[in-house]
């Protein structure tokens, strides 16, 4: 299913990883914000949203880094260059994330800042929408948000333009030993 997920979403665009270890995808991490040069300066820094994948690393590698805030309000997702979070589920025939969104922060890192980087635990995967909807139960969710690829519209003139409502570049990150959804 990873792969079949993979080539579905890298044909939207999108950046599909693998890591076995919480630990391998936060070096992963660590390397992408410093290649981005993530700084403390306005439109350069980065925003993190409450997760579990936070839960299983040293967090201290990421605050290290100047300009990552995991205090997450609107003007600072606005202002983001990356936005991270955690999705809860990845639909292999379309490349779809689907995340519980409820929590404000998790939407605000997800749409607002210019890359998004989402993680999600392997078990998370299922092969479509049906059987997504025979493990979750979207009645919980206040709020569901389905990312597949960068945001695009082709409604200006017919022209296919990325980023204009949301993210212009999506990294998905997936972690074999993180828990699934609940």
């Amino acid at each position: 299913m990873y792969e079949q997920f993979k080539v579905k979403a890298e044909g939207v665009s999108a950046e599909v990883h693998r890591f076995t270890t919480s630990a391998d995808a936060l070096a992963f991490l660590v390397d992408f914000l410093q290649e981005e040069e993530v700084t403390d300066q306005d439109g350069r820094y980065c925003v993190v949203a409450d997760s579990p994948f936070l839960g299983s690393i040293d967090r201290k590698q990421l605050a290290e880094i100047p300009g990552v805030f995991f205090d997450v309000t609107r003007e600072l997702a606005a202002g983001a260059k990356v936005g991270i979070s955690q999705v809860d589920w990845a639909l292999a025939d379309t490349g779809t994330l689907v995340q519980d969104a409820t929590a404000a922060d998790k939407r605000l890192v997800s749409t607002l800042p210019l890359i998004h980087i989402a993680m999600i635990a392997t078990s998370g995967l299922r092969p479509d929408m049906p059987a997504w909807l025979a493990d979750a139960d979207p009645d919980k969710a206040g709020y569901l948000a389905m990312i597949t690829g960068p945001s695009r519209t082709a409604d200006i003139e017919r022209v296919l333009t990325i980023g204009v409502h949301g993210p212009a570049r999506l990294v998905i990150c997936f972690i074999d030993e993180l828990g699934g959804p609940n």
